[in-house]
């Protein structure tokens, strides 16, 4: 059995399709299913429920791809020790981000490391939170990027950077000639927010809630762009991290004002699977990474706070992208 079977049935299991596993592996439809049925008779067993209506593995193919995945492990890592004794920085480093990370803070240090290790394949995932450190917690992803970061049984976190929250509105509105504002002021405003699970949606209306601030709820979205595109049409105002609304503030669609009482903070996370082994594009990754990171700190009366709300069950609830 050759190692390209592995990560076939990897690549099938994990992405759910045949389709996404043969464009992955560069063979067709046709072939995975030829290389499935090869191993249902080697070992015959059934790994794939056909009698769902929706694909499923079976408790033998749960299995399988649990060994798969130890397989294509130690064998990408042999690979990378042999490239390390030469010291070549080549290989595949997998990321997990939520979108206002992979979109605004990653880009420029991603830019610079691809052109220092050309012969490094990054990939970047765009996903919610729950769902980045669920991914880190099982190996699917060698590092995974969030806000608000929490503990974890089995993760380490690392503190990245912090980025400033801003109120966003459009240029005509009447906070727009302000340069800061207490947050009393968004008092009875139309408020476009996050989704209620969203770490950063938490912070905010619990700082609302201490300010005695109530705003009027307009909608709700799951990302960053969708809110900003909102505001831009005079949906109502909103709070986000200062960094995302640079381009907006540039080309004059949106204005941003500083919260000076009290300033709000988001801070990010980089996430690691404790005790796994870096390759040497990792290791490079952090380091650059590292050069990058900022004091941190959220405000510990809400730190608690956040533990308690951000109870991010990996099976069963999803956080944001926010």
């Amino acid at each position: 059995m050759q190692i390209e079977t592995f990560k076939i049935f990897t690549d099938l299991a994990v992405n759910e399709s045949f389709t996404k596993a043969a464009s992955a592996n560069g063979i067709t439809q046709s072939a995975v299913s030829q290389q499935v049925r090869a191993l249902e008779n080697k070992y015959g067993v059934m790994l794939i429920d056909r009698g769902r209506r929706h694909f499923a593995l079976t408790m033998e193919g749960e299995e399988f791809l649990k060994a798969s995945k130890e397989i294509m492990g130690v064998y990408d890592g042999l690979r990378m020790r042999l490239h390390e004794i030469n010291d070549v920085v080549s290989g595949e480093i997998r990321i997990a981000s939520i979108f206002s990370i992979g979109l605004h803070e990653l880009p420029p240090i991603l830019k610079q490391y691809r052109q220092k290790f050309p012969d490094v394949d990054l990939q970047v995932e765009y996903r919610r939170s729950a769902q980045v450190y669920s991914l880190v917690a099982s190996g699917d992803v060698d590092l995974g990027f969030v806000s608000y970061p929490v503990k974890r049984v089995g993760l380490q976190v690392e503190p990245f950077m912090r980025d400033r929250l801003v109120v966003i509105c459009h240029p005509s509105h009447r906070l727009a000639k302000e340069v800061s504002i207490r947050l009393e002021a968004i008092d009875g405003e139309k408020f476009v927010s996050f989704e209620p699970d969203l770490p950063t949606r938490k912070v905010i209306d619990r700082y609302m809630r201490n300010c005695g601030v109530n705003v009027q709820a307009t909608m709700d979205f799951d990302n960053i762009e969708t809110v900003k595109r909102a505001v831009e049409i005079e949906n109502g105002i909103s709070i986000v991290p200062e960094n995302t609304v640079k381009q907006e503030v540039e080309n004059g669609t949106l204005a941003a004002v500083r919260i000076e009482d009290p300033q709000l903070w988001r801070p990010l996370g980089i996430l690691l699977k404790r005790n796994r082994s870096r390759t040497l594009p990792v290791k490079q990754l952090l380091n650059a990474l590292r050069e990058h990171s900022q004091p941190q700190g959220v405000d510990p009366a809400l730190d608690g706070a956040l533990e308690e709300d951000a109870e991010l069950d990996t099976e069963a609830v999803t956080a944001g992208k926010a």
